[in-house]
């Protein structure tokens, strides 16, 4: 019997960032291996394999707020492989490998993009975060894109406070 064929799902959410370029925020996502230092619901990221920066360099990911339980043995992990990075587009795009969070096929990419006034003058950037994926078990589309959207925003704010401490 043939495997039934489900819709992938698709989302694509957005953040603003007044003030800041991409050229200020494109180091803080090009750090592969370090997105626990942006993305708070992440309390672990680091190198498994590869090289930083490089197609093919695979990231360990934890984490303890996205498995609503104090219980050690309730962490949710994912290995991630980084597919593309263009420094000059500033651009990446990964996929989840071994998880225990359900993800199967999932794809996601983040870009850094400028934003303008109404008169062509750059007045911050926004970062785009996008993804394709099948369908998660245990998960609805709106449980999925409600968690990205607001680690997406948590990420800005982040993002936005280091470029501003270090700006004075």
């Amino acid at each position: 019997m043939a495997e039934e064929t489900q819709p992938k799902w698709e989302g694509k959410f957005t953040a603003e960032l007044k003030g800041a370029t991409p050229d200020q925020v494109w180091p803080f996502l090009a750090d592969f291996c370090n997105v626990h230092k942006v993305l708070p619901t992440v309390d672990t990221c680091y190198r498994v394999e590869g090289v930083q920066g490089q197609p093919g360099l695979i990231r360990y990911c934890a984490s303890t707020a996205l498995s609503n339980d104090s219980d050690p043995s309730k962490l949710k992990w994912a290995n991630e492989r980084l597919l593309m990075m263009d420094p000059s587009k500033k651009c990446f795009s990964y996929e989840v490998l071994d998880n225990n969070m359900g993800f199967k096929n999932y794809v996601g990419t983040v870009r850094v993009m400028p934003t303008n006034d109404g008169d062509g003058k750059m007045r911050g950037c926004m970062i785009e975060w996008s993804f394709v994926s099948n369908p998660i078990e245990c998960w609805g589309l709106q449980d999925l894109s409600s968690l990205m959207d607001f680690a997406l925003q948590s990420m800005a704010k982040k993002i936005e406070s280091a470029i501003q401490e270090a700006s004075g």
